[in-house]
């Protein structure tokens, strides 16, 4: 049997592949080995002796499947862990996403009439401040100072 390095480089070179993914038949060794020009070697390409392999395929059913189960909480116990909780979460995400609930919800209760505008004032410095850990607590906050307020109008 002859080597066929020649027709299979120049085979990679016409379809544009890496000379692993030709494949050349191997009951046609003589007629393939007689063709050493580019013409002959695309006339057999033509024919179908000369094809070109498919692509390998690479799953990823088991990367799903894994996902899913992150999902439900497992594979991330302690000794899965690499980085940081800060690294992992930023602080700086999870305190960015506390200021816009808290600064929303001031909005809203200042335009729904529910708070004035300088309990607002004093309420956003105070959120600004890290005094509310949530939105439960500075509603909470909220409904007591009102309380206050009216505790004492009724007082005087």
């Amino acid at each position: 049997m002859s080597t066929l390095k020649l027709q299979k480089r120049l085979a990679a070179d016409i379809m544009k592949c890496g000379q692993n993914k030709i494949w050349l038949d191997p009951n046609e060794c003589s007629m393939i080995s007689n063709s050493n020009s580019r013409q002959n070697v695309r006339k057999l390409i033509k024919d179908g002796l000369i094809i070109r392999k498919p692509v390998a395929v690479h799953s990823r059913a088991r990367v799903r499947k894994n996902t899913i189960a992150r999902r439900k909480g497992r594979h991330t116990g302690r000794g899965k862990r690499r980085g940081t909780a800060n690294a992992r979460m930023p602080e700086k995400i999870i305190w960015m996403r506390r200021m816009r609930v808290l600064r929303r919800l001031l909005k809203k209760y200042r335009e729904s009439k529910k708070i004035d505008k300088h309990m607002y004032h004093n309420l956003y410095l105070k959120a600004k401040g890290n005094s509310f850990k949530n939105k439960k607590h500075l509603m909470e906050h909220i409904h007591k100072q009102k309380a206050k307020l009216s505790r004492a109008k009724m007082f005087r």
